[in-house]
């Protein structure tokens, strides 16, 4: 069968093709640079507790190796501290440069023998039918390309996108932010700082090595940002944080960014797809536009996944459009509603139910990856099977708790999303205390293992101390990208194929297909 053609080398294209090849799904990348980021210090990511898992999972060391995780979230409004934030009851945000993310997918990419890097090469026309795609690009050579599906992640001015035909809707420049990135010495070593004097507003976000990118609000329709305005900024800033007297500093980058609200109308034609900035701009808080394309690769994936290897209904390969384009427009909803109250100082109650918190705690919020403006996506499931509650709702992303793996090992639940299977976890208080081959044969064991082998679609039975908010002998059936799709209280063989083949939108049952042990060395055709 062809390859998956991903067009576009960027983070979101580079996860895609590493979280297809990791569930065996041969890729092709095609990409229209010479595969050299530039280096820009100031341009960063920041990655909440599900993205950074996945990206892990990906194989990328670089979150190892040059990211910080925020040691604290300090608040001050007109110079006076008003809160702090630790992260004793949850993991930190990461924070990366971006360049730094996608040298660590690249290599990654680089080194799986199922995903190729195509670089140089410009799509300037595609066609598709029932059976695949056939892709056209030019370059170092002209080339066509043969493959089962097409996702253009090609960024804000998709060719993909252009040649599909869908609209882009959305407004630009909805902000602006002066940005630099610098080291320096600050009074709170590893702690993020959103420092507001309504209009003004500042943020500094820990980089390694003792940097920080510092972002400023600027005026709408204010001036251009010279050199001289900018070191003024940054000293400023520091001078005001560091008792009156500007610290020295070595500045490291700068630049403008600019905020845009697009969504695209489509995200799905045939078998064609949109994912991250291709489908989407957004980024209110300066850094989500990155996390929110990870969540279109891991959501995508294990469809297309199943697609490749079994065949899958058109209800499922459309379920991606309805869950991340949902998702993704309830976050742009937020952002609209909730903004320009912020920016103006005004009260957000008539813009946000149930945001009669400070601007300061909003705005937090959703630089931690909470709230209206930040919090992990919920899907709704495709039945609503909950017979028993736990803390995570239907459709939310589960809880990283320890697990015990078919191999005995004690691992935390999120490693072992992103395989293309389903995964069955019983909860087994006293479990963790007992050699896995005492317990894997008595009790509800051998039924339920009986009933996970019988399920239309792959999947694997862990077993978990505990759950939060799990009764013991909770059965949670997880779907691959790690959202909750059913509970049951103890073995329900009926209910739980019933759930398993609602996740998979009814896809027709069929052996699956073996998996590569390497690309196709057909899947160009040169002219």
């Amino acid at each position: 069968m062809d390859p998956v053609i991903v067009v576009g080398a960027g983070p979101v294209g580079l996860s895609l093709s590493l979280a297809l090849a990791g569930q065996g799904v041969p890729c092709v990348v095609l990409d229209e640079g010479s595969g050299k980021d530039e280096l820009r210090p100031a341009r960063t990511v920041a990655l909440h507790a599900d993205t950074a898992a996945m990206v892990h999972r990906l194989g990328c060391t670089t979150l190892r190796d040059e990211g910080t995780y925020f040691t604290a979230w300090r608040t001050m409004r007109r110079g006076r501290a008003s809160q702090r934030i630790t992260f004793e009851d949850g993991p930190a945000p990461i924070h990366l440069p971006q360049h730094a993310l996608t040298r660590g997918l690249r290599d990654a990419a680089a080194a799986h023998p199922l995903v190729q890097l195509i670089t140089e090469s410009k799509l300037d026309a595609l066609e598709h039918d029932g059976r695949g795609v056939t892709a056209h690009t030019r370059g170092a050579e002209t080339t066509w390309w043969r493959g089962s599906h097409l996702v253009g992640c090609d960024g804000a001015r998709s060719t993909v996108r252009k040649l599909l035909g869908i609209r882009f809707p959305g407004r630009t420049a909805v902000e602006r932010h002066a940005v630099a990135a610098l080291r320096t010495e600050l009074p709170w070593p590893g702690e993020a700082l959103l420092h507001r004097s309504p209009p003004d507003e500042i943020t500094a976000r820990p980089l390694a090595d003792g940097a920080y990118r510092l972002d400023w609000l600027l005026p709408a329709r204010g001036d251009l940002v010279t050199p001289d305005a900018l070191v003024t900024l940054i000293r400023d800033s520091l001078a005001l944080w560091c008792g009156g007297t500007t610290p020295p500093y070595e500045l490291l980058d700068t630049g403008v960014h600019t905020l845009h609200h697009r969504l695209a109308r489509r995200w799905r034609d045939g078998r064609c797809f949109l994912a991250g900035d291709a489908a989407h701009l957004l980024g209110a808080l300066g850094t989500q536009g990155v996390e929110e394309g990870l969540r279109d690769a891991e959501n995508l994936a294990w469809k297309l996944s199943l697609a490749w290897h079994q065949g899958a209904s058109e209800a499922l390969l459309d379920s991606y459009e309805a869950e991340r384009r949902r998702a993704v427009a309830a976050r742009l909803r937020a952002a609209d509603q909730a903004m320009p109250a912020l920016r103006a100082g005004g009260g957000l109650r008539t813009y946000l139910p149930g945001a009669s918190r400070s601007a300061e705690l909003l705005l937090t919020d959703g630089h931690l990856g909470r709230g209206p403006l930040g919090a992990e996506p919920v899907y709704a499931p495709p039945v609503a099977v909950h017979d028993v509650p736990t803390a995570t709702e239907p459709g939310a992303s589960v809880e990283n708790v320890p697990v015990t793996a078919p191999d005995g090992s004690a691992v935390p639940l999120r490693d072992q999303l992103g395989r293309g299977r389903l995964l069955v976890v019983l909860v087994a208080p006293g479990t963790a205390v007992w050699d896995r081959r005492h317990w894997v044969g008595a009790g509800l064991m051998p039924r339920l293992a009986a009933a996970v082998a019988a399920l239309p679609v792959r999947a694997e039975l862990l077993v978990a101390d505990g759950y939060p908010g799990a009764a013991a002998h909770t059965v949670l059936l997880v779907r691959p990208d790690g959202h909750l799709a059913a509970t049951f209280a103890g073995v329900d063989p009926a209910g739980l194929y019933e759930a398993a083949d609602a996740v998979r939108h009814g896809a027709p049952d069929a052996a699956p297909a073996a998996t590569p042990k390497a690309l196709p060395a057909a899947a160009p055709v040169i002219d």
